[in-house]
This record gives C-alpha cells, sequence and structure tokens, in this order.
C-alpha cells in the first residue's frame, strides 16, 4: 500500500512539473518544482592581466595571493575564480592571468571597487602591471 501511495505522490508531482513547464507559472515562480525556477540575476566581472616583462616569478604570485584574499575581506564578492593562460591557440596577446569576480549585483560591485581592500590589492599589482583587461557583464543561461 505504500508503495502505491509513494508511486501515486510521484505522478501527480510530474504531472504538475511537467504543466508547470509549459505554462507561465513556471516562468512567474509560483511553481512548486525545482526546474521552473529562474537562475539568479549574477553579475560577472572578468580581470585579464599582463606584466611587465620584468615580474618575477616572486612578484607575480604576491599578486595572485592579495587578489585570492580579496573574497575573505569583501562581503559583496559572491563568487571567484582565477588562472592562467593555457590556451593553444597563441591569441593571447601576453595576457596570462584571468580572475573572475562575481556579484549578486551592480551594488555589489559599486561597493567593490572603492573597497579599501581592493585599493590596497592595486598597490600591490601596480608595480608589475603592464596592461590590464576588463570587461563586466550579466550571466544569461
Amino acid at each position: 500500500m505504500m508503495l502505491l501511495k509513494t508511486f501515486a505522490c510521484l505522478v501527480v508531482m510530474t504531472i504538475v512539473c511537467v504543466g508547470c513547464a509549459s505554462t507561465d507559472a513556471g516562468k512567474s515562480g509560483s511553481c512548486p518544482c525545482p526546474q521552473a525556477k529562474e537562475p539568479p540575476k549574477l553579475l560577472r566581472h572578468v580581470v585579464l592581466f599582463k606584466f611587465k616583462d620584468d615580474a618575477t616569478p616572486d612578484q607575480i604570485k604576491a599578486v595572485e595571493d592579495a587578489f585570492r584574499a580579496l573574497p575573505g575581506k569583501i562581503d559583496t564578492i559572491r563568487d571567484f575564480e582565477w588562472g592562467t593562460n593555457v590556451s593553444v591557440e597563441n591569441l593571447a596577446q601576453g595576457y596570462t592571468h584571468c580572475f573572475f569576480v562575481t556579484f549578486q549585483d551592480e551594488a555589489g560591485r559599486a561597493a567593490y571597487l572603492p573597497h579599501p581592500d581592493h585599493k590596497a590589492f592595486g598597490k600591490v599589482l601596480h608595480p608589475y602591471l603592464d596592461k590590464v583587461l576588463v570587461v563586466d557583464y550579466w550571466v544569461k543561461k
């Protein structure tokens, strides 16, 4: 009997979720199905660095460490990733490092840019930086 009730419940939920997916309920957020929810709106801040030719590995590591420390110091950073270029296309134009900072909204980015810890990071970076490229965009799926 318990198995029959469980099966019946699964059938009903499947029907409800399929119904939500094909109606405006899935778009409005009123559908109880997890797949009907819209992904959160996120603002990505992509930063590429090209270091000066005379920057040493230790100096570059100090910059990496200082940037990696920012999420622990600035609470508007929702996510953070970074890495170095491994492309085989030879199109990087000397940019070697990519940092990927995520904010919930423009207010988060607005708090980050003038933040004292971000400014202090800039002082660590500046002596070794040749060029920087920054692109911000709203996540779309």
